[in-house]
Protein backbone atom coordinates (compact mmCIF):
# COMPACT_ATOMS: atom_id res chain seq x y z
CA UNK A 1 0.00 0.00 0.00
CA UNK A 2 1.85 3.34 -1.05
CA UNK A 3 1.75 6.08 1.25
CA UNK A 4 0.55 9.80 -0.65
CA UNK A 5 2.99 12.45 0.25
CA UNK A 6 0.91 15.80 1.25
CA UNK A 7 1.86 18.59 -1.31
CA UNK A 8 0.45 21.21 1.27
CA UNK A 9 3.19 20.54 3.53
CA UNK A 10 4.45 24.07 5.10
CA UNK A 11 7.44 25.61 3.64
CA UNK A 12 10.14 27.59 5.90
CA UNK A 13 12.34 29.54 3.39
CA UNK A 14 15.14 32.42 3.84
CA UNK A 15 12.22 34.92 5.64
CA UNK A 16 11.24 32.73 8.21
CA UNK A 17 15.09 31.35 8.81
CA UNK A 18 16.68 35.18 9.36
CA UNK A 19 13.65 36.26 11.00
CA UNK A 20 14.32 38.64 13.90
CA UNK A 21 18.35 38.84 12.71
CA UNK A 22 18.37 42.30 11.93
CA UNK A 23 15.18 43.75 14.54
CA UNK A 24 15.70 46.61 16.46
CA UNK A 25 15.72 45.95 19.90
CA UNK A 26 16.52 48.56 23.11
CA UNK A 27 20.56 49.24 23.39
CA UNK A 28 22.74 46.63 26.22
CA UNK A 29 24.24 49.19 28.49
CA UNK A 30 27.36 48.68 30.55
CA UNK A 31 29.18 49.86 33.39
CA UNK A 32 33.25 49.54 34.03
CA UNK A 33 34.37 46.29 35.76
CA UNK A 34 36.33 46.93 39.09
CA UNK A 35 37.16 43.30 39.39
CA UNK A 36 39.88 40.52 37.93
CA UNK A 37 38.61 36.86 36.64
CA UNK A 38 35.68 36.28 38.20
CA UNK A 39 31.82 34.89 36.67
CA UNK A 40 28.74 36.40 36.03
CA UNK A 41 25.31 34.10 35.21
CA UNK A 42 22.11 35.33 34.67
CA UNK A 43 18.53 33.50 34.73
CA UNK A 44 15.91 34.66 32.44
CA UNK A 45 12.96 32.70 33.69
CA UNK A 46 10.22 34.21 31.44
CA UNK A 47 11.72 34.24 28.00
CA UNK A 48 9.05 34.17 25.34
CA UNK A 49 9.01 35.13 21.29
CA UNK A 50 6.70 34.10 18.91
CA UNK A 51 7.45 31.35 15.92
CA UNK A 52 7.91 33.43 12.61
CA UNK A 53 6.03 30.98 10.60
CA UNK A 54 2.52 30.24 12.59
CA UNK A 55 2.97 33.34 14.78
CA UNK A 56 2.61 30.94 17.72
CA UNK A 57 4.17 31.86 21.68
CA UNK A 58 7.78 30.34 22.53
CA UNK A 59 8.54 30.29 25.85
CA UNK A 60 11.60 29.28 27.58
CA UNK A 61 14.50 30.06 30.10
CA UNK A 62 17.49 32.22 28.61
CA UNK A 63 20.76 31.29 30.91
CA UNK A 64 23.67 34.06 30.31
CA UNK A 65 27.09 33.15 31.58
CA UNK A 66 29.91 35.29 30.76
CA UNK A 67 33.54 36.36 32.16
CA UNK A 68 33.32 40.23 32.08
CA UNK A 69 36.60 42.09 30.91
CA UNK A 70 36.43 45.70 31.19
CA UNK A 71 32.44 45.96 31.04
CA UNK A 72 29.43 44.44 32.68
CA UNK A 73 26.09 44.10 31.64
CA UNK A 74 23.48 46.14 33.37
CA UNK A 75 20.85 44.08 34.26
CA UNK A 76 17.84 46.96 33.42
CA UNK A 77 18.65 47.17 30.15
CA UNK A 78 19.07 43.25 29.38
CA UNK A 79 15.48 43.13 31.26
CA UNK A 80 14.46 45.94 28.46
CA UNK A 81 16.17 43.90 25.64
CA UNK A 82 14.91 40.52 26.51
CA UNK A 83 11.12 41.80 26.72
CA UNK A 84 11.60 43.34 23.57
CA UNK A 85 11.56 39.56 22.40
CA UNK A 86 8.08 38.94 23.63
CA UNK A 87 6.77 40.01 19.84
CA UNK A 88 9.39 39.27 17.85
CA UNK A 89 9.24 36.25 15.53
CA UNK A 90 12.44 34.75 15.54
CA UNK A 91 13.49 30.84 15.78
CA UNK A 92 14.77 29.31 18.81
CA UNK A 93 18.45 29.12 17.26
CA UNK A 94 18.06 32.82 15.75
CA UNK A 95 17.17 34.22 19.33
CA UNK A 96 19.95 32.48 21.40
CA UNK A 97 23.09 33.53 18.62
CA UNK A 98 21.15 36.81 18.56
CA UNK A 99 21.48 37.25 22.69
CA UNK A 100 24.92 36.05 22.42
CA UNK A 101 26.25 38.26 19.45
CA UNK A 102 24.42 41.49 21.25
CA UNK A 103 26.29 40.88 24.23
CA UNK A 104 29.44 40.24 22.69
CA UNK A 105 29.44 43.36 20.79
CA UNK A 106 28.17 45.17 24.31
CA UNK A 107 30.73 44.49 26.71
CA UNK A 108 33.56 42.14 24.51
CA UNK A 109 33.61 39.63 27.61
CA UNK A 110 36.29 37.19 27.82
CA UNK A 111 34.04 34.17 27.50
CA UNK A 112 30.33 34.09 27.53
CA UNK A 113 27.83 30.98 26.84
CA UNK A 114 23.52 31.94 26.24
CA UNK A 115 21.83 28.75 26.70
CA UNK A 116 18.09 28.41 25.54
CA UNK A 117 16.09 26.30 27.25
CA UNK A 118 12.80 26.09 25.54
CA UNK A 119 9.36 24.51 26.76
CA UNK A 120 8.08 21.24 25.02
CA UNK A 121 5.73 22.23 22.29
CA UNK A 122 4.03 18.65 20.52
CA UNK A 123 6.55 17.03 22.49
CA UNK A 124 9.71 17.99 22.06
CA UNK A 125 11.67 20.11 23.98
CA UNK A 126 14.83 22.48 22.59
CA UNK A 127 17.93 23.42 24.15
CA UNK A 128 20.01 25.59 22.18
CA UNK A 129 23.32 26.88 23.63
CA UNK A 130 26.33 29.12 21.56
CA UNK A 131 29.94 30.13 22.68
CA UNK A 132 32.21 33.40 22.58
CA UNK A 133 34.92 32.60 21.02
CA UNK A 134 33.56 30.31 18.76
CA UNK A 135 35.13 27.11 17.78
CA UNK A 136 37.01 27.11 14.52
Amino acid sequence: MAVEKTSRRAEYGEKEARAGLKARLPELQTFPNQFPDYEITIEIPEYTSVCPKTGLPDYGKITLWYVPDKKVIELKSLKMYILAYRNLGIFYENAVNRILKDVVKACRPKKALVRGEFTPRGGLKSTVEARYPRRK
